[in-house]
């Protein structure tokens, strides 16, 4: 889809009920949802963190989606595919603020130029106890990416048709830094597995598209 149209229509989420958790369940490995139910409460040392679904235009004019390649590290995220973002700091306004701050910091793009469209649901992380506040955001003009080295390994470019199609869903077995074997529902784009976290949330930004883009 090109980005004017799509740009154009956007705007009208904004109306829209959040799909919350059905969408996320859709997307959680069978692990996730069992670690949910046990839960009573959140932890106390439980931390927030702010990410964004950026959307922009590429240089051929169609509408493209952010991602970014995490490095490895020790830790439960590490060598992931996740949604610009990090954790919320004390000079944080809001979460909105960190979403957008991290944004700039991982990927370059400065914060006032990203014109934010709404938030989205709230996920909760057990294995980093994070509760993850993504947004989706709108960047007008062909992006000039900066990548944070030490943070991110490499910028993954998705076109949006390709994060509508259902033909991009998939199943997948992976060993993580946590668990062994685990079989869990992903989205393949550009090459890449997404799933865990960044895929719930995927998913629930993909419903809401799919409602005023493909009716």
């Amino acid at each position: 889809m090109d980005f004017k149209s799509f740009s154009e229509r956007i705007s009208k989420i904004k109306n829209l009920p959040l799909p919350g958790e059905s969408a996320h369940l859709e997307m959680a490995p069978e692990m996730r949802i069992a670690e949910l139910k046990a839960m009573a409460k959140r932890p106390a040392d439980y931390r927030r963190a702010g990410v964004m679904a950026l959307f922009y235009p590429g240089t051929d004019g169609v509408a493209r989606l952010l991602f970014i390649l995490r490095n490895s590290y020790p830790g439960v995220h590490s060598a992931q595919i996740a949604f610009p973002g990090g954790q919320f700091e004390k000079s944080d306004r809001d979460l909105k603020q960190t979403a957008l701050r991290e944004t700039e910091e991982e990927v370059g793009i400065p914060a006032h130029e990203i014109q934010l469209i709404r938030a989205m649901s709230q996920v909760y992380i057990p294995p980093s106890r994070f509760e993850v506040s993504p947004f989706i955001g709108l960047l007008p003009h062909s992006p000039d990416f900066r990548k944070q080295d030490s943070e991110v390994a490499a910028l993954i470019e998705v076109p949006l048709q390709d994060v509508l199609s259902d033909a991009n869903l998939v199943t997948r077995q992976l060993t993580t830094s946590y668990a062994r074997e685990i079989t869990v529902p992903a989205f393949h784009l550009e090459g890449h597995i997404i799933w865990g976290a960044t895929a719930m949330m995927l998913n629930e930004v993909k419903s809401l598209l799919k409602q005023i883009l493909l009716t």
